[in-house]
């Protein structure tokens, strides 16, 4: 392909692009394939010549289209959206033509100091203090074990670098038993092991109970073990619980604790002042994650990771062979040093447009309509006798289950709510997910997607509610 070529593919594919976001609720929202029918139509062995280009661009639209599940659809609710936003795109295909690799300064100087210049605007949106220093990370479990081999370091004063475990070793990681599962794969990768996972009680909103952390942490100090870290989490994957980040911090500071703070959802919204209790004491916890790939309309992968202590973050990861030293190192940032990988994507280019295309007040007005059709949704909940909330609905994520009348008994619930579901997800109107609270089969409905209506909480409601009739 040569720049004409290009040209002239970019321009079908643009207007392509087009077409399908302004009729994407058009789609069946989750893929209506089986296991193994997209493989099927994929040759066994790579072409040997050339293919035509616009053979190629005909099989993406046949052949790979069908087994999409469409997280753009206004009528996806499942898990945590992954938003996408017009101003987004645009600096991911800038990001692409440039194909810039942002390792170093030196690699690419503005791609450095635009990430520093744009985390500082998003750390100042959404209340992170001044003296924190940000990067961006692929991913918010990326960013939490960054954390944990922080924490590793800074217990063992920096042995671990050095000497490795030893096996059996003494540190202990603490986390709510609601926190995201992916902790117990950090923990596993960080080295600490999974039985020196402790996980905390919570409370009736399923909140880390902060008197069961300090009952475990005193426990393990007494049985001779180090606790090298706390994960608080701001608005969990089940339920956006909150964790009590300040009576945590006050723990994590009377025992020299590490506090790292997942909040990979719910921080998007500290964009709104009125939200910002959830987040009061942040200023003592060590590092803090958030996702703008999850709820600021700004394309995967972009997660953005906060630290107080820039020094130990770096001393943590610097590894600087003679092929990556440049006279410049003393004066700028070489984000290489700033976690897990060498090689580096441009990310900040997107965040930066769509910082800029929505403005401050844009991205507010749009998370607190979100907010405020969550609100709603909850009320007509909470009005339906054969409906029940099985959590407190903090932000846009609520929790409910079908429970009619005539049954009682949970695992019934339990089994008459699965099926609910399928049907529900089978249908190609909607798309919902599960979680279990209490041993309660639950229902959850997140509404963020970036182009979502009132139209559309109407209309899944109204299957949800014909799907569940046709139980009976």
């Amino acid at each position: 392909m040569n720049s004409e070529q290009f040209r002239e593919e970019a321009h079908k594919m643009v207007d392509w692009m087009a077409d399908y976001l302004e009729h994407v609720e058009e789609y069946p929202v989750r893929a209506q394939v089986k296991p193994g029918e997209t493989m099927k139509q994929i040759p066994k062995e790579a072409p040997v010549q050339a293919e035509d280009f616009e053979d190629i661009f005909k099989d993406f639209k046949e052949i790979i289209m069908p087994g999409m599940t469409h997280w753009e659809s206004p009528k996806f609710m499942a898990y945590f959206p992954a938003n996408k936003s017009y101003p987004s795109i645009l600096g991911e295909m800038l990001t692409a033509t440039l194909g810039a690799q942002c390792m170093s300064w030196i690699t690419s100087p503005a791609a450095t100091e635009l990430e520093e210049a744009v985390m500082g605007w998003l750390g100042s949106m959404t209340g992170i203090p001044d003296h924190f220093s940000g990067v961006i990370q692929d991913t918010a479990s990326t960013a939490t074990l960054t954390a944990l081999l922080m924490a590793r370091e800074k217990v063992s004063g920096f042995e671990i670098n050095e000497q490795g475990f030893e096996a059996g070793n003494e540190y202990t990681v603490y986390c709510s038993s609601e926190t995201h599962s992916s902790i117990e794969k950090d923990v596993k990768i960080a080295g600490f092991g999974k039985n020196n996972l402790r996980k905390i009680a919570y409370d009736d909103s399923y909140a880390m109970r902060p008197e069961k952390l300090e009952e475990a942490i005193r426990k393990d100090l007494e049985n001779g073990l180090k606790p090298a870290c706390v994960i608080a989490t701001i608005g969990t994957t089940g339920s956006t619980a909150i964790d009590p980040l300040r009576e945590i911090a006050d723990i994590c500071n009377r025992y020299e604790v590490f506090l790292h703070v997942d909040a990979a959802f719910a921080g998007t919204a500290m964009i709104l002042p009125e939200l910002r209790w959830m987040i009061e004491g942040i200023e003592r916890v060590d590092s803090y994650v958030f996702n703008p790939h999850k709820w600021m309309f700004t394309n995967f992968d972009c997660s953005a990771f906060y630290v107080k202590d820039e020094a130990q973050l770096v001393k943590t990861f610097e590894i600087t062979p003679e092929y990556l030293k440049t006279p410049e190192d003393e004066r700028v940032k070489n984000y290489r040093d700033w976690g897990i990988p060498l090689g580096r994507r441009f990310r900040a280019l997107k965040l930066w447009f769509v910082i800029r295309n929505f403005g401050i007040e844009g991205l507010r007005n749009k998370i607190r309509k979100h907010l405020e059709l969550a609100e709603k949704q909850k009320a007509v909940i909470e009005q339906d006798p054969d409906f029940e909330l099985l959590a407190p609905v903090p932000l846009n994520t609520i929790c409910f289950r079908y429970h009619p009348s005539y049954i009682d008994d949970d695992n019934k619930l339990n089994e008459l709510n699965s099926i609910l579901l399928e049907h529900i997800n089978d249908s190609g109107k909607l798309f919902i997910t599960h979680t279990k609270l209490n041993g309660r089969f639950t229902l959850r409905m997140v509404i963020g997607n970036t182009n979502v209506e009132q139209r559309h909480v109407d209309e899944a409601w109204s299957l949800i509610k014909e799907k569940s009739s046709k139980l009976i």
